[in-house]
């Protein structure tokens, strides 16, 4: 996987989380996990399919995904409802935008999917890439939990 992929979604991760909950946020230690791997409670997924195919997971605990939902939605979350699920979405859809236009200005050219939502206990997101390892990018919210941008990317097999 080629760091010019992946270093788009983390600059993006990190600068929009740091706006839309105004506050600090710290990038943790990069690290790699197999594509097939569980989730933290609440993910959003991104496809992309092109000259690149793959998928991009942000994933976070359920009180971290309350936290950002109040957080731009000025008000407090104790459920994850309808407006807290469209939230994720709509910060995975940001964050997305924000490293695609960087990708297409670096001459990539592919296709988003819409954010899909997962929430629950003891669920596992399969990636069928093949040899492709995913690099995580924690993004560390002081106390309210952490992000974990999770790219899985690989040029297209032509």
């Amino acid at each position: 996987m080629r760091v010019e992929y992946i270093n788009p979604f983390v600059e993006s991760a990190f600068s929009v989380l740091k706006e839309v909950l105004n506050s600090d946020v710290k990038r943790g230690e990069i690290y790699l996990k197999p594509t097939s791997m569980s989730i933290m409670g609440v993910a959003a997924l991104v496809g992309l399919a092109g000259d690149v195919e793959g998928r991009v997971l942000f994933d976070m605990t359920k009180d971290t995904a309350l936290h950002i939902a109040g957080g731009m939605n000025g008000e407090v979350f104790t459920v994850l409802d309808e407006l807290g699920k469209a939230t994720i979405q709509e910060l995975a859809n940001m964050i997305t935008a924000q490293a695609v236009t960087k990708l297409h200005d670096l001459g990539f050219k592919f296709d988003l999917t819409p954010p899909a939502l997962f929430t629950g206990d003891n669920m596992e997101v399969s990636t069928n890439l093949g040899e492709v390892e995913a690099l995580i990018v924690p993004m560390e919210l002081g106390t309210n939990g952490k992000v974990e941008v999770n790219v899985a990317i690989r040029e297209r097999v032509k």
